[in-house]
Protein backbone atom coordinates (compact mmCIF):
# COMPACT_ATOMS: atom_id res chain seq x y z
CA UNK A 1 0.00 0.00 0.00
CA UNK A 2 1.26 3.48 -1.17
CA UNK A 3 1.99 5.00 2.17
CA UNK A 4 0.37 9.00 2.82
CA UNK A 5 1.99 11.73 4.61
CA UNK A 6 -0.73 12.31 8.18
CA UNK A 7 -3.48 14.84 7.69
CA UNK A 8 -3.51 17.46 10.51
CA UNK A 9 -6.85 19.31 11.27
CA UNK A 10 -6.63 21.99 13.96
CA UNK A 11 -10.27 22.55 15.58
CA UNK A 12 -11.71 24.62 17.75
CA UNK A 13 -10.64 28.45 16.21
CA UNK A 14 -12.52 31.24 16.98
CA UNK A 15 -11.03 34.20 14.69
CA UNK A 16 -10.24 35.19 11.41
CA UNK A 17 -6.56 36.63 12.41
CA UNK A 18 -6.17 32.86 14.13
CA UNK A 19 -7.38 30.84 10.97
CA UNK A 20 -5.40 32.77 8.70
CA UNK A 21 -2.44 32.27 10.92
CA UNK A 22 -3.00 28.35 11.34
CA UNK A 23 -3.76 27.82 7.97
CA UNK A 24 -0.32 29.72 6.92
CA UNK A 25 1.42 27.33 9.18
CA UNK A 26 0.03 24.48 6.98
CA UNK A 27 -2.69 22.83 8.15
CA UNK A 28 -5.11 20.35 6.00
CA UNK A 29 -8.37 21.28 7.71
CA UNK A 30 -9.77 24.06 10.15
CA UNK A 31 -12.20 23.04 12.47
CA UNK A 32 -14.72 25.70 14.00
CA UNK A 33 -17.15 24.81 16.87
CA UNK A 34 -21.15 25.56 16.18
CA UNK A 35 -22.29 23.87 19.54
CA UNK A 36 -23.58 26.50 21.86
CA UNK A 37 -22.45 25.11 24.95
CA UNK A 38 -18.85 24.75 24.09
CA UNK A 39 -16.27 27.21 25.18
CA UNK A 40 -15.09 27.10 21.50
CA UNK A 41 -18.94 27.99 20.11
CA UNK A 42 -18.47 30.50 17.49
CA UNK A 43 -22.06 31.38 16.09
CA UNK A 44 -22.96 31.09 12.34
CA UNK A 45 -22.43 34.68 11.05
CA UNK A 46 -18.89 34.59 12.59
CA UNK A 47 -18.28 31.27 11.21
CA UNK A 48 -19.44 31.86 7.99
CA UNK A 49 -17.11 35.20 8.13
CA UNK A 50 -14.05 33.06 9.04
CA UNK A 51 -14.77 30.24 6.47
CA UNK A 52 -15.39 32.83 3.76
CA UNK A 53 -12.20 34.19 4.24
CA UNK A 54 -10.47 30.74 4.27
CA UNK A 55 -12.51 29.71 0.75
CA UNK A 56 -10.97 32.65 -0.52
CA UNK A 57 -7.45 33.40 0.45
CA UNK A 58 -6.83 29.09 1.17
CA UNK A 59 -9.41 27.36 -0.88
CA UNK A 60 -7.45 24.08 -0.65
CA UNK A 61 -7.68 23.44 3.20
CA UNK A 62 -10.80 21.41 4.69
CA UNK A 63 -13.38 23.87 6.53
CA UNK A 64 -15.46 21.91 9.35
CA UNK A 65 -18.16 23.00 11.23
CA UNK A 66 -18.45 20.31 14.27
CA UNK A 67 -22.17 20.18 15.29
CA UNK A 68 -23.74 17.96 17.95
CA UNK A 69 -27.48 16.33 18.13
CA UNK A 70 -28.68 19.81 15.81
CA UNK A 71 -31.14 19.65 13.73
CA UNK A 72 -31.09 19.06 9.99
CA UNK A 73 -33.00 22.23 9.05
CA UNK A 74 -30.90 24.54 11.14
CA UNK A 75 -27.63 22.81 10.11
CA UNK A 76 -28.85 24.73 6.80
CA UNK A 77 -30.10 28.05 8.60
CA UNK A 78 -26.48 28.23 9.81
CA UNK A 79 -25.22 28.19 6.33
CA UNK A 80 -26.82 31.90 6.38
CA UNK A 81 -27.33 31.33 2.59
CA UNK A 82 -24.50 29.44 0.61
CA UNK A 83 -22.40 27.14 2.66
CA UNK A 84 -18.91 28.03 3.06
CA UNK A 85 -17.82 24.88 5.06
CA UNK A 86 -16.46 22.18 2.81
CA UNK A 87 -17.16 19.35 5.83
CA UNK A 88 -20.24 18.84 8.47
CA UNK A 89 -18.28 17.13 11.66
CA UNK A 90 -21.27 15.27 13.48
CA UNK A 91 -19.68 15.18 17.38
CA UNK A 92 -23.25 13.78 18.59
CA UNK A 93 -25.57 10.54 19.04
CA UNK A 94 -26.98 10.53 15.15
CA UNK A 95 -27.86 7.64 14.47
CA UNK A 96 -27.34 5.77 10.73
CA UNK A 97 -31.01 7.32 9.29
CA UNK A 98 -29.63 11.00 10.45
CA UNK A 99 -26.77 10.45 8.58
CA UNK A 100 -28.39 9.46 5.20
CA UNK A 101 -31.07 12.16 5.10
CA UNK A 102 -28.38 14.90 5.95
CA UNK A 103 -25.93 13.53 3.19
CA UNK A 104 -28.98 13.57 0.80
CA UNK A 105 -29.96 16.87 1.65
CA UNK A 106 -26.48 18.27 1.06
CA UNK A 107 -24.93 16.19 -1.50
CA UNK A 108 -21.97 18.75 -1.73
CA UNK A 109 -20.92 18.95 1.62
CA UNK A 110 -18.44 16.22 3.16
CA UNK A 111 -20.05 14.11 6.26
CA UNK A 112 -17.62 13.19 9.12
CA UNK A 113 -18.90 11.12 12.11
CA UNK A 114 -17.45 11.62 15.69
CA UNK A 115 -17.29 8.04 17.94
CA UNK A 116 -16.32 8.97 21.40
CA UNK A 117 -15.28 5.52 22.68
CA UNK A 118 -15.44 4.31 26.25
CA UNK A 119 -14.14 0.66 25.84
CA UNK A 120 -12.85 -1.76 22.87
CA UNK A 121 -16.94 -2.80 22.52
CA UNK A 122 -17.81 1.03 20.90
CA UNK A 123 -15.72 0.21 17.89
CA UNK A 124 -17.70 -2.62 16.89
CA UNK A 125 -20.65 -0.06 16.55
CA UNK A 126 -18.97 2.08 13.42
CA UNK A 127 -18.58 -0.31 10.50
CA UNK A 128 -22.60 -0.18 10.01
CA UNK A 129 -21.86 3.49 9.40
CA UNK A 130 -19.37 3.51 6.78
CA UNK A 131 -21.58 3.37 4.08
CA UNK A 132 -22.82 6.44 4.63
CA UNK A 133 -20.06 8.96 6.01
CA UNK A 134 -17.17 10.43 4.30
CA UNK A 135 -14.55 9.76 7.08
CA UNK A 136 -14.49 8.80 10.75
CA UNK A 137 -13.07 10.56 13.80
CA UNK A 138 -12.59 8.89 16.77
CA UNK A 139 -12.49 10.81 19.51
CA UNK A 140 -12.30 9.85 23.85
CA UNK A 141 -15.25 9.90 25.88
CA UNK A 142 -15.97 12.10 28.96
CA UNK A 143 -18.98 12.00 30.95
CA UNK A 144 -18.69 16.24 30.96
CA UNK A 145 -17.30 17.34 27.61
CA UNK A 146 -18.20 16.01 24.00
CA UNK A 147 -14.75 17.25 22.76
CA UNK A 148 -11.69 19.10 23.28
CA UNK A 149 -11.15 17.52 26.94
CA UNK A 150 -7.36 16.91 26.07
CA UNK A 151 -7.85 13.03 27.48
CA UNK A 152 -6.61 10.15 25.29
CA UNK A 153 -8.22 6.75 23.85
CA UNK A 154 -6.74 4.17 25.57
CA UNK A 155 -3.65 2.97 23.10
CA UNK A 156 -4.50 -0.81 23.33
CA UNK A 157 -7.84 0.08 21.21
CA UNK A 158 -6.54 1.41 18.47
CA UNK A 159 -3.61 -1.26 17.72
CA UNK A 160 -4.49 -2.49 14.22
CA UNK A 161 -7.90 -0.63 13.33
CA UNK A 162 -8.87 -0.28 9.54
CA UNK A 163 -11.99 0.86 7.85
CA UNK A 164 -13.09 1.01 4.63
CA UNK A 165 -13.29 4.99 5.18
CA UNK A 166 -10.36 7.68 6.27
CA UNK A 167 -10.30 7.93 9.71
CA UNK A 168 -9.23 10.80 12.05
CA UNK A 169 -8.04 10.53 15.48
CA UNK A 170 -8.48 13.08 18.06
CA UNK A 171 -8.51 13.35 21.91
CA UNK A 172 -5.62 14.34 23.77
CA UNK A 173 -3.24 14.52 20.64
CA UNK A 174 -0.42 16.83 21.44
CA UNK A 175 3.49 16.33 20.05
CA UNK A 176 4.70 13.80 22.21
CA UNK A 177 2.28 11.52 20.63
CA UNK A 178 3.14 12.59 17.01
CA UNK A 179 5.60 9.87 16.77
CA UNK A 180 3.86 6.80 18.05
CA UNK A 181 0.79 7.85 16.19
CA UNK A 182 2.53 8.45 13.01
CA UNK A 183 5.01 5.19 13.31
CA UNK A 184 2.39 2.36 15.14
CA UNK A 185 -1.59 3.90 14.64
CA UNK A 186 -1.28 5.02 11.71
CA UNK A 187 -4.40 6.89 11.23
CA UNK A 188 -5.43 8.66 8.04
CA UNK A 189 -5.84 12.48 9.70
CA UNK A 190 -5.16 13.79 13.85
CA UNK A 191 -7.55 16.07 15.09
CA UNK A 192 -5.92 19.04 17.55
CA UNK A 193 -7.16 21.61 19.86
CA UNK A 194 -6.81 21.88 23.63
CA UNK A 195 -2.75 20.67 23.15
CA UNK A 196 -2.42 23.90 21.13
CA UNK A 197 -3.62 26.07 22.99
CA UNK A 198 -3.32 28.75 25.56
CA UNK A 199 -7.51 28.97 26.84
CA UNK A 200 -9.73 27.40 24.83
CA UNK A 201 -10.59 28.55 21.51
CA UNK A 202 -7.32 30.73 21.74
CA UNK A 203 -4.22 29.26 19.68
CA UNK A 204 -0.88 29.12 19.97
CA UNK A 205 1.07 29.21 16.97
CA UNK A 206 4.43 28.42 18.52
CA UNK A 207 2.67 24.77 19.89
CA UNK A 208 1.03 24.08 16.55
CA UNK A 209 4.23 24.87 14.37
CA UNK A 210 6.41 22.47 16.32
CA UNK A 211 3.19 20.06 15.97
CA UNK A 212 3.70 20.33 12.14
CA UNK A 213 6.99 19.86 12.03
CA UNK A 214 7.09 16.67 13.96
CA UNK A 215 3.96 15.65 12.14
CA UNK A 216 6.35 16.09 8.62
CA UNK A 217 8.79 13.98 10.05
CA UNK A 218 6.99 10.93 9.11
Amino acid sequence: MLETKTLVKICGITSIEQALQVAELGTNAIGIISVIESPRYVSPEKKKEIFKTLKDLYPNIERVSVVKDSSIDSIIESFLGEPNETIIQLHGNEDIHYCKKLKAQIPNIGLWKAFRIKDKKDLEKIKIYENFVDAILLDSWNNETYGGSGKRIEKTYLEGLSFSKPWWLAGGVSKDWIHEISTKIKPNGIDISSSIETSPGIKDMYKIDLLLKEVKKY
